[in-house]
């Protein structure tokens, strides 16, 4: 998939195939196609769990971990069933904006292809600031999902801390307290 290749840099164009290829091999589905209208975001949109981009209305590369990371943190029913509006669930967008942080780590991107200036209402530098310092938000959500771990119960599973993340779905509804199974040998 080209993602607008032609009709921007080098350097965005391959950070766009990285996402891309990233979000796939986790199993989040994307695909190419022209969005009409106007979107939240440039050139995104989500259709019935799919992430669909068109490359030549999508202007910041990071603004697909975003996204994808509002799926990533969704149950798996309601994350098939999410069609143009990922909700104004608050925790939901912290974990989105951890995971996108987290994403991007594992990439080995600068966090301001997430955290842009044309994002976050004027705090993208804080929240590079922040989580580049280790002061992290939503981690505790993400780890009540099974998906990261703060630093103390890393060590006792013998794991590496979020930033690395466990997994990067969500794999069900935890109403169960949210208690993370030591599943190592």
């Amino acid at each position: 998939m080209a993602l607008g290749a032609d009709s921007h840099n080098g350097t965005a164009a391959a950070a766009r195939e990285r996402i891309v290829t990233f979000l796939r091999d986790v199993g989040l589905e994307v695909k190419e196609a022209p969005i009409d209208g106007q979107t939240f975001v440039p050139g995104i949109v989500i259709q019935h769990g799919v992430l669909v981009v068109d490359p030549a209305k999508w202007t910041y590369p990071g603004d697909l971990l975003h996204e994808a990371g509002h799926l990533a943190v969704m149950e798996p029913d309601r994350r098939r069933r999410c069609h143009t509006d990922v909700g104004k669930r608050a925790a939901e967008e912290m974990m989105a904006i951890a995971w996108s942080y987290a994403a991007c780590v594992h990439l080995g991107m600068d966090p301001a292809i997430v955290f842009h200036d044309g994002g976050y209402r004027n705090g993208s530098e804080a929240l590079i600031e922040n989580f580049t310092q280790g002061r992290y938000i939503a981690v505790p959500m993400l780890q009540w999902l099974g998906m990261a771990a703060e630093p103390r119960l890393a060590a006792e599973l013998g794991i590496d801390p979020y930033p690395r993340m466990r997994r990067w779905l969500r794999e069900a509804s935890h109403d169960d307290g949210g208690e993370i199974e030591d599943s190592t040998p």
